[in-house]
């Protein structure tokens, strides 16, 4: 018990060719050092956990060794590769930046490089963390950094490469170490199972490489707790239980659900979760990282994608093919939505759960939702008493009025109308009775829109007494006169103007800019306008908007004449003053005395 060591320590790397993941690095350190090629100052960047400082030991074994093999690894034999494994060189000295980052560390770490080697050739300095050290520490240690001992070699090592001054950067050549696969994890730590003679499953091992998050120090310090937890029998239930991770198959269940639009099981799945004690955000992130992996694992050329053990693969290749890609789309971009606006969110359980009600409706094969932090799809009925059809009462009329149960007076006129001796008719025409309407109660938007009904029964009422058809295209045109081409001034149209501006997605933020600075003029037809353009390229991009422009305004201006003209502003038309000066000065064309009053005073015009 005593003797014990954690993995991460007893299954460290001590040769080149026992690194996890960083092929194309140790290579290239090996060929340097075969070839004699050796920088006097490296600098090795990445995540933590990757193999930064053991690489760094490794090579500063390596490159002392007395008796190098042929691959470029070091024997372990000789005097000085002993003298490291006891850890008792002195041509290798580590430094802790984060606390050694004073000027005066930096001064004895200088005073050591002056020192040559006692065995080998090379004397080595770690310096783990360098980003901690202090500006002037670094301004202290460039000159040594540039033009060190032909004796000396600095190895940096640091997890943010950022921090670094480009003084620093400029004298070292960079690796950047990768982030460690979950197959290489995986396959490291089946290895370190089998030496500890500890049964493990494939799933748990993925389990502990994804926890692990591409670091192969941390995937080891788990694989102690989880075993140790275990009592030297890993499964995938212990592994989960004891990580607190959540179990992928509540993501298969919920897409199922989803799938079957079934609202009511998946926020039961959801609550069950909760009660688990896992956070709402840690839910729906993992919920959008399984929509991706079906999304991948439909294609076979993107199925490599997937980080996963194969009999997880089976099941996500299976559920994927009853997944519609557009679905997939849009059920990813409604969980992104619902991760960003999280936090800024009050009540985020509810959150959740209308986004679990929104991927739940989302039909098959329909457009996913437009862009933006809200989708533009509108929700279902979720209960079957929301989807039965509204009371047969309750009927849209004509111009649609809503109408409900409270009689009026028209409905009791036109039904004593109905009740009379109608009058018989010539020969070709049928007699035509009043039209009976519901009894109920018309709720009208607009007086306009009642004048021209009360217009129309009254026609109506007068021909099935005469016997006579009513004359519908008089109807007609007197309700299109009264509605589509209502007359409006210049102020509504401006104010429509800017309506059409503010309008304008995002990209076409520029032209909405020139749209508020330019007044359209209402022409003496009263339906046609001019806009007046400052440059021909203001004018071309104004003409490729008319078609929406005129659209918008007929609408929203209720007269289908209006009609929009551009054309390029003459020298001598008057123009907008869009700034303070070109204001000051058409002041002072329409009021000289602004000008004789600024110059006896003495005044300036203030920005």
């Amino acid at each position: 018990m005593e003797n014990y060591i954690v993995s991460a320590r007893k299954y460290r790397p001590s040769t080149f060719d026992t690194v996890v993941g960083q092929e194309s690095l140790t290579t290239t350190l090996k060929n340097a050092i075969h070839s004699g090629h050796l920088a006097h100052a490296y600098l090795f960047c990445g995540p933590r956990g990757v193999g930064k400082t053991t690489c760094a030991r490794i090579f500063a074994k390596t490159i002392n060794c007395l008796n190098p093999t042929a691959q470029g690894e070091a024997c372990n034999e000789c005097e000085s590769c002993k003298a490291f494994n006891e850890q008792r060189s002195y041509n290798i000295h580590e430094l802790d930046a984060a606390s050694n980052n004073s000027v005066d560390d930096i001064r004895q770490l200088i005073e050591q490089v002056r020192i040559p080697p006692q065995i080998g050739k090379y004397k080595v300095f770690i310096i783990d963390e360098v980003h901690m050290l202090s500006t002037a520490a670094f301004n202290a240690f460039l000159k040594t950094l540039e033009e060190p001992p032909h004796h000396a070699i600095f190895i940096l090592a640091t997890t943010e490469k950022h921090k670094l001054l480009p003084t620093i950067l400029s004298r070292c050549q960079i690796y950047d170490f990768n982030r460690m696969s979950v197959k290489n994890i995986v396959a490291h730590l089946r290895h370190v199972a089998q030496s500890e003679g500890i049964e493990a499953e494939e799933e748990a091992l993925g389990v502990i490489a994804q926890k692990a998050d591409g670091g192969m120090r941390d995937a080891l310090s788990i694989f102690d707790q989880v075993a140790s937890f275990c009592r030297g029998n890993i499964t995938y239930n212990s592994t989960i239980a004891n990580l607190n991770v959540l179990d992928y198959d509540y993501y298969f269940k919920l897409t199922d659900y989803f799938l079957g639009s079934k609202v009511t099981e998946a926020m039961l799945i959801f609550d069950e979760i909760l009660n688990k004690g896992f956070d709402g955000q840690h839910f729906i992130t993992g919920l959008a990282s399984h929509l991706r992996d079906l999304l991948v694992s439909r294609d076979a050329q993107t199925v490599k994608l997937l980080e996963t053990s194969e009999d997880v693969k089976k099941r996500y290749m299976e559920q994927s093919q009853r997944c519609q890609p557009k679905f997939l789309y849009a059920a990813m971009k409604l969980c992104n939505n619902c991760d960003l606006a999280y936090k800024q969110s009050h009540n985020k359980r509810l959150l959740v759960e209308l986004t679990l009600i929104e991927i739940a409706q989302l039909p098959q094969g329909d457009d996913a939702p437009s862009s933006g932090l809200c989708p533009t799809k509108k929700l279902k009925p979720i209960f079957a008493d929301a989807a039965q059809p509204q009371s047969a009462s309750v009927k849209p009329q004509q111009g649609g009025n809503i109408h409900t149960d409270k009689p009026n007076t028209t409905t009791t006129n036109n039904r004593a109308d109905a009740n009379r001796p109608v009058a018989p008719s010539t020969p070709g025409h049928q007699p035509q009775l009043a039209p009976t309407t519901p009894k109920t109660n018309t709720v009208r938007r607009d007086t306009g829109f009642s004048i021209r009904q009360t217009m129309a029964n009254a026609l109506q009422s007068a021909s099935a007494v005469s016997g006579e058809k009513p004359a519908e295209d008089k109807i007609q045109k007197q309700t299109t006169a009264t509605s589509t081409n209502r007359p409006f001034d210049n102020n509504e149209l401006r104010i429509a103007w800017r309506e059409f501006a503010s309008s304008l997605p995002q990209e076409d933020i520029a032209m909405a800019t020139r749209m508020n600075n330019l007044d359209p003029e209402l022409l003496s037809d009263g339906c046609s306008f001019e806009v007046l353009a400052d440059n021909p390229t203001v004018e071309g991009q104004l003409l490729k908007f008319v078609p929406s422009i005129e659209e918008f305004l007929r609408r929203k201006l209720a007269n289908t004449s209006v009609k929009m003209s551009v054309r390029q502003r003459k020298i001598e038309e008057k123009r907008r003053a869009y700034n303070r000066v070109e204001q000051f000065t058409m002041m002072c064309e329409q009021n000289p005395a602004l000008l004789k009053l600024k110059e006896e005073f003495g005044l300036e015009l203030g920005g």
